[in-house]
């Protein structure tokens, strides 16, 4: 490498420092919001919806979008939008769905509910005991969990170690097999299991 080609190195070393130095010293001009784009993002409204009812905060809902202080405030000048969020708002409250997601909030302090009332001793027994259900219900699954399906059982022992063997569910409208049984079925099943029962004949 002969001097010139050190010395353009050099020099294109010096230019990058130079515009590296502009770039910092820039000021960032501030990015406005696509309000059209917001209008029409079902995710933001709904996360707007939800700040407006206190179910999210304000810090929330900026840090997940970038907002900064600007922006956010800008955001409320936006009639359209406003009006978007007030009549998804409105459409929450009417179908429960701000209901349900405030009481999942609520629910989730129970157990440090329950927990303070089991571990006061200062409590009646039977609240303790009472806590001390709720808590294991809550830790199985909620309150909500769906209970095991009853369940029909038969063994026929035909010997010479010959077993068979019947575990089925109790579903109405399914067959043995786990099958939907049509409605319109269900009828004449149920008159030819009466014609069985009174003839002595099987199905």
């Amino acid at each position: 490498m002969d001097d010139s080609d050190q010395n353009e190195i050099a020099r294109l070393k010096r230019e990058v420092e130079r515009l590296q130095r502009l770039l910092d010293r820039r000021t960032p001009v501030p990015v406005q919001p696509n309000t059209t784009s917001l209008v029409d993002n079902s995710d933001f409204v709904t996360d707007l919806a939800r700040f407006a009812e206190g179910l999210i905060t304000e810090k929330a809902v900026r840090k997940k979008y970038g907002f900064d202080e600007a922006t956010w405030s800008q955001l409320a000048e936006d009639e359209k939008l406003v009006e978007k969020i007030e009549a998804t708002k409105t459409a929450r409250i009417r179908g429960g769905i701000s209901a349900r997601e405030r009481a999942q909030e609520l629910f989730a302090t129970a157990p440090t509910t329950l927990g303070t009332i089991l571990n006061n001793e200062g409590m009646p027994a039977r609240s303790r005991i009472e806590a001390s259900k709720e808590i294991r219900q809550i830790a199985v699954g909620g309150p909500d969990t769906t209970p095991a399906a009853e369940r029909f059982s038969i063994v026929i022992n035909l010997g010479a170690d010959e077993v068979i063997r019947f575990n089925k569910p109790i579903t109405p409208g399914v067959d043995d097999d786990g099958n939907i049984i049509d409605s319109t079925l269900l009828p004449m099943i149920a008159a030819k299991n009466r014609e069985g029962n009174d003839g002595g004949e099987p199905i």
